[in-house]
Protein backbone atom coordinates (compact mmCIF):
# COMPACT_ATOMS: atom_id res chain seq x y z
CA UNK A 1 0.00 0.00 0.00
CA UNK A 2 1.52 3.30 -1.05
CA UNK A 3 1.98 5.91 1.66
CA UNK A 4 0.18 9.17 1.21
CA UNK A 5 2.43 12.15 0.46
CA UNK A 6 2.93 14.59 3.30
CA UNK A 7 0.78 17.68 2.98
CA UNK A 8 2.79 20.80 2.21
CA UNK A 9 2.46 23.76 4.55
CA UNK A 10 3.65 27.26 3.92
CA UNK A 11 6.22 28.80 6.31
CA UNK A 12 3.62 31.25 7.58
CA UNK A 13 1.24 28.42 8.53
CA UNK A 14 4.04 26.58 10.35
CA UNK A 15 4.99 29.72 12.23
CA UNK A 16 1.34 30.31 13.15
CA UNK A 17 0.95 26.76 14.47
CA UNK A 18 4.17 27.03 16.45
CA UNK A 19 3.06 30.36 17.90
CA UNK A 20 -0.27 28.82 18.90
CA UNK A 21 1.46 25.89 20.59
CA UNK A 22 3.78 28.17 22.54
CA UNK A 23 0.86 30.36 23.55
CA UNK A 24 -1.07 27.40 24.95
CA UNK A 25 2.01 26.11 26.79
CA UNK A 26 2.67 29.56 28.23
CA UNK A 27 -0.91 29.89 29.49
CA UNK A 28 -0.75 26.44 31.09
CA UNK A 29 2.61 27.25 32.71
CA UNK A 30 1.17 30.45 34.17
CA UNK A 31 -1.85 28.57 35.54
CA UNK A 32 0.42 25.98 37.19
CA UNK A 33 3.05 28.40 38.54
CA UNK A 34 0.75 31.23 39.64
CA UNK A 35 -0.22 29.67 43.02
CA UNK A 36 3.46 29.08 43.78
CA UNK A 37 4.27 32.68 42.89
CA UNK A 38 1.46 33.99 45.11
CA UNK A 39 2.74 31.84 47.99
CA UNK A 40 6.22 33.34 47.64
CA UNK A 41 4.77 36.87 47.42
CA UNK A 42 2.59 36.39 50.49
CA UNK A 43 5.57 35.10 52.46
CA UNK A 44 7.28 38.46 51.88
CA UNK A 45 4.30 40.65 52.81
CA UNK A 46 3.00 41.81 56.17
CA UNK A 47 -0.20 40.07 57.35
CA UNK A 48 -2.20 43.26 56.88
CA UNK A 49 -0.97 43.54 53.27
CA UNK A 50 -1.99 39.96 52.49
CA UNK A 51 -5.60 40.74 53.36
CA UNK A 52 -5.63 44.04 51.47
CA UNK A 53 -7.81 44.65 48.40
CA UNK A 54 -6.78 44.80 45.64
CA UNK A 55 -4.18 42.11 46.34
CA UNK A 56 -0.46 42.78 46.00
CA UNK A 57 1.28 40.84 43.24
CA UNK A 58 4.77 42.23 43.81
CA UNK A 59 6.23 43.12 47.21
CA UNK A 60 7.91 46.52 47.01
CA UNK A 61 9.26 46.20 50.56
CA UNK A 62 9.81 42.46 51.17
CA UNK A 63 9.98 41.24 54.76
CA UNK A 64 12.56 38.47 54.73
CA UNK A 65 12.26 38.11 58.49
CA UNK A 66 9.24 35.83 57.99
CA UNK A 67 11.60 33.08 56.80
CA UNK A 68 13.73 33.43 59.93
CA UNK A 69 10.59 33.30 62.07
CA UNK A 70 9.38 30.16 60.26
CA UNK A 71 12.78 28.47 60.52
CA UNK A 72 13.37 29.26 64.18
CA UNK A 73 9.88 29.55 65.66
CA UNK A 74 8.47 26.69 63.59
CA UNK A 75 11.46 24.36 64.22
CA UNK A 76 11.65 23.72 60.49
CA UNK A 77 15.19 22.31 60.69
CA UNK A 78 14.00 19.43 62.88
CA UNK A 79 10.96 18.69 60.73
CA UNK A 80 12.98 18.86 57.52
CA UNK A 81 15.54 16.43 58.93
CA UNK A 82 12.79 13.98 59.90
CA UNK A 83 11.25 14.25 56.44
CA UNK A 84 14.62 13.65 54.78
CA UNK A 85 15.27 10.54 56.87
CA UNK A 86 11.84 9.03 56.22
CA UNK A 87 11.73 10.07 52.56
CA UNK A 88 15.18 8.68 51.74
CA UNK A 89 14.35 5.39 53.47
CA UNK A 90 11.03 5.06 51.61
CA UNK A 91 12.51 6.04 48.25
CA UNK A 92 15.44 3.64 48.57
CA UNK A 93 13.13 0.82 49.64
CA UNK A 94 10.74 1.39 46.75
CA UNK A 95 13.57 1.47 44.19
CA UNK A 96 15.23 -1.70 45.49
CA UNK A 97 12.02 -3.71 45.77
CA UNK A 98 10.84 -2.47 42.36
CA UNK A 99 14.10 -3.57 40.72
CA UNK A 100 13.89 -7.06 42.17
CA UNK A 101 10.18 -7.47 41.45
CA UNK A 102 10.44 -5.94 37.98
CA UNK A 103 13.36 -8.19 37.07
CA UNK A 104 11.54 -11.28 38.28
CA UNK A 105 8.41 -10.47 36.27
CA UNK A 106 10.44 -9.58 33.17
CA UNK A 107 13.13 -12.30 33.03
CA UNK A 108 12.23 -15.19 35.33
CA UNK A 109 9.73 -17.98 34.85
CA UNK A 110 7.83 -19.26 37.87
CA UNK A 111 4.35 -20.60 38.65
CA UNK A 112 1.45 -18.13 38.68
CA UNK A 113 3.66 -15.39 37.29
CA UNK A 114 0.86 -13.59 35.45
CA UNK A 115 -1.54 -14.00 38.35
CA UNK A 116 0.93 -12.47 40.79
CA UNK A 117 1.58 -9.60 38.43
CA UNK A 118 -2.15 -8.91 38.20
CA UNK A 119 -2.29 -8.93 42.01
CA UNK A 120 0.54 -6.37 42.04
CA UNK A 121 -1.42 -4.17 39.65
CA UNK A 122 -4.60 -4.62 41.66
CA UNK A 123 -2.94 -2.99 44.66
CA UNK A 124 -2.88 0.25 42.67
CA UNK A 125 -6.67 0.38 42.88
CA UNK A 126 -6.78 0.05 46.68
CA UNK A 127 -6.90 3.50 48.34
CA UNK A 128 -4.48 4.10 51.17
CA UNK A 129 -7.36 4.96 53.49
CA UNK A 130 -8.60 1.35 53.22
CA UNK A 131 -5.35 -0.05 54.66
CA UNK A 132 -4.45 2.70 57.11
CA UNK A 133 -6.20 1.07 60.10
CA UNK A 134 -4.58 -2.32 59.46
CA UNK A 135 -1.18 -0.72 58.99
CA UNK A 136 -1.56 1.25 62.19
CA UNK A 137 -2.54 -1.88 64.15
CA UNK A 138 0.47 -3.72 62.70
CA UNK A 139 2.84 -0.88 63.60
CA UNK A 140 1.47 -0.81 67.15
CA UNK A 141 1.80 -4.61 67.47
CA UNK A 142 5.45 -4.45 66.37
CA UNK A 143 6.23 -1.66 68.82
CA UNK A 144 7.05 0.76 66.01
CA UNK A 145 4.70 3.54 66.99
CA UNK A 146 6.59 6.85 67.25
CA UNK A 147 9.61 5.46 65.38
CA UNK A 148 11.22 6.08 62.00
CA UNK A 149 10.63 2.49 60.92
CA UNK A 150 6.94 2.87 61.69
CA UNK A 151 6.83 5.86 59.37
CA UNK A 152 8.77 4.20 56.54
CA UNK A 153 8.23 0.42 56.48
CA UNK A 154 4.58 0.38 55.24
CA UNK A 155 5.68 2.20 52.06
CA UNK A 156 8.88 0.36 51.12
CA UNK A 157 7.22 -1.42 48.17
CA UNK A 158 4.66 -0.32 45.59
CA UNK A 159 2.87 -2.07 42.76
CA UNK A 160 3.43 0.97 40.57
CA UNK A 161 7.19 0.69 41.01
CA UNK A 162 7.21 -2.98 40.07
CA UNK A 163 5.09 -2.24 36.99
CA UNK A 164 7.23 0.70 35.85
CA UNK A 165 10.55 -1.11 36.20
CA UNK A 166 9.15 -4.29 34.62
CA UNK A 167 8.10 -2.31 31.57
CA UNK A 168 11.60 -0.86 31.34
CA UNK A 169 13.23 -4.30 31.67
CA UNK A 170 11.00 -5.64 28.89
CA UNK A 171 12.75 -3.19 26.55
CA UNK A 172 16.09 -4.92 27.15
CA UNK A 173 16.83 -7.12 24.08
CA UNK A 174 16.67 -10.82 24.80
CA UNK A 175 19.87 -11.22 22.82
CA UNK A 176 21.71 -9.46 25.61
CA UNK A 177 20.32 -11.91 28.13
CA UNK A 178 21.37 -14.88 25.99
CA UNK A 179 24.83 -13.43 25.39
CA UNK A 180 25.27 -12.77 29.11
CA UNK A 181 24.27 -16.35 29.89
CA UNK A 182 26.89 -17.63 27.42
CA UNK A 183 29.51 -15.47 29.13
CA UNK A 184 28.66 -17.05 32.47
CA UNK A 185 26.58 -14.21 33.87
CA UNK A 186 23.98 -15.29 36.39
CA UNK A 187 20.79 -13.39 37.05
CA UNK A 188 22.39 -11.23 39.73
CA UNK A 189 25.32 -10.04 37.58
CA UNK A 190 23.10 -9.55 34.54
CA UNK A 191 20.63 -7.47 36.55
CA UNK A 192 23.29 -5.26 38.15
CA UNK A 193 25.61 -4.81 35.16
CA UNK A 194 23.23 -4.86 32.20
CA UNK A 195 19.51 -4.55 33.02
CA UNK A 196 19.67 -1.82 35.67
CA UNK A 197 21.95 0.54 33.66
CA UNK A 198 19.65 0.21 30.64
CA UNK A 199 16.60 0.97 32.80
CA UNK A 200 18.07 4.07 34.45
CA UNK A 201 15.44 6.50 33.09
CA UNK A 202 12.58 4.44 34.55
CA UNK A 203 14.42 3.99 37.85
CA UNK A 204 15.09 7.73 38.00
CA UNK A 205 11.41 8.43 37.36
CA UNK A 206 10.44 6.01 40.13
CA UNK A 207 12.91 7.76 42.43
CA UNK A 208 11.25 11.11 41.77
CA UNK A 209 7.74 9.73 42.29
CA UNK A 210 8.80 7.94 45.47
CA UNK A 211 10.46 11.06 46.83
CA UNK A 212 7.47 13.28 46.08
CA UNK A 213 4.97 10.85 47.53
CA UNK A 214 6.95 10.30 50.73
CA UNK A 215 7.76 13.98 51.22
CA UNK A 216 4.14 15.07 50.85
CA UNK A 217 2.66 12.50 53.23
CA UNK A 218 0.38 13.99 55.84
CA UNK A 219 -2.17 11.47 57.12
CA UNK A 220 0.19 8.63 58.00
CA UNK A 221 2.79 10.74 59.90
CA UNK A 222 -0.10 12.36 61.77
CA UNK A 223 -1.47 8.96 62.86
CA UNK A 224 1.78 7.04 63.38
CA UNK A 225 3.55 9.62 65.56
CA UNK A 226 2.74 11.57 68.68
CA UNK A 227 6.19 12.82 69.61
CA UNK A 228 7.02 16.20 68.05
CA UNK A 229 10.64 15.07 67.70
CA UNK A 230 9.55 12.63 64.97
CA UNK A 231 7.01 14.75 63.15
CA UNK A 232 7.64 15.46 59.47
CA UNK A 233 7.57 18.79 57.67
CA UNK A 234 3.90 18.56 56.61
CA UNK A 235 2.82 18.14 60.23
CA UNK A 236 5.24 20.93 61.14
CA UNK A 237 3.44 23.26 58.73
CA UNK A 238 0.14 22.47 60.40
CA UNK A 239 1.58 23.26 63.81
CA UNK A 240 3.22 26.40 62.47
CA UNK A 241 -0.16 27.58 61.20
CA UNK A 242 -1.75 26.90 64.59
CA UNK A 243 0.92 28.93 66.42
CA UNK A 244 1.02 31.80 63.89
CA UNK A 245 -2.62 32.78 63.54
CA UNK A 246 -1.75 36.48 63.53
CA UNK A 247 1.28 36.02 61.24
CA UNK A 248 0.03 34.15 58.20
CA UNK A 249 3.08 35.30 56.23
CA UNK A 250 5.19 33.05 58.45
CA UNK A 251 3.05 30.09 57.43
CA UNK A 252 3.56 30.96 53.77
CA UNK A 253 7.30 31.19 54.39
CA UNK A 254 7.26 27.74 55.97
CA UNK A 255 5.42 26.37 52.93
CA UNK A 256 8.06 27.83 50.62
CA UNK A 257 10.84 26.26 52.70
CA UNK A 258 9.07 22.90 52.57
CA UNK A 259 8.70 22.97 48.79
CA UNK A 260 12.35 23.82 48.03
CA UNK A 261 13.59 20.17 48.17
CA UNK A 262 10.79 19.11 45.81
CA UNK A 263 11.69 21.85 43.34
CA UNK A 264 15.35 20.82 43.40
CA UNK A 265 14.50 17.16 42.75
CA UNK A 266 12.21 18.03 39.86
CA UNK A 267 14.82 20.31 38.27
CA UNK A 268 17.55 17.69 38.57
CA UNK A 269 15.49 14.75 37.31
CA UNK A 270 13.05 16.34 34.86
CA UNK A 271 14.64 14.76 31.77
CA UNK A 272 14.85 11.34 33.42
CA UNK A 273 11.24 11.71 34.54
CA UNK A 274 9.98 12.23 30.98
CA UNK A 275 12.19 9.52 29.52
CA UNK A 276 11.23 7.05 32.23
CA UNK A 277 7.51 7.53 31.70
CA UNK A 278 7.76 7.05 27.94
CA UNK A 279 10.43 4.33 27.75
CA UNK A 280 8.12 1.43 28.62
CA UNK A 281 5.10 2.63 26.67
CA UNK A 282 5.75 0.51 23.58
CA UNK A 283 6.13 -3.05 24.74
CA UNK A 284 4.04 -4.69 27.50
Amino acid sequence: MRAEPKRWESPSVRRLRKAGSYTILTVLAVVVLFPIYITVVNSLLRPVDIASRPPTFFPTHPHWSSYADAWNGGHMAKYLLNSFIVTIAITAGQVVTAIFAGYAFAFLEFPFKRTLFVVFLATLMVPFEVTVVTNLDTVNALGWYDTYQGLAVPFLATGFGAFLVRQAFLQVPRDLSDAAALDGYGHWRFMIRVAVPLARPAIAALTVFGFLGAWNQYLWPLLATKDDRLRTVQIGLKQLRATSLDAVNVTFAGAVIAVIPIAIILLLFQKHLVRGLTAGAVKG
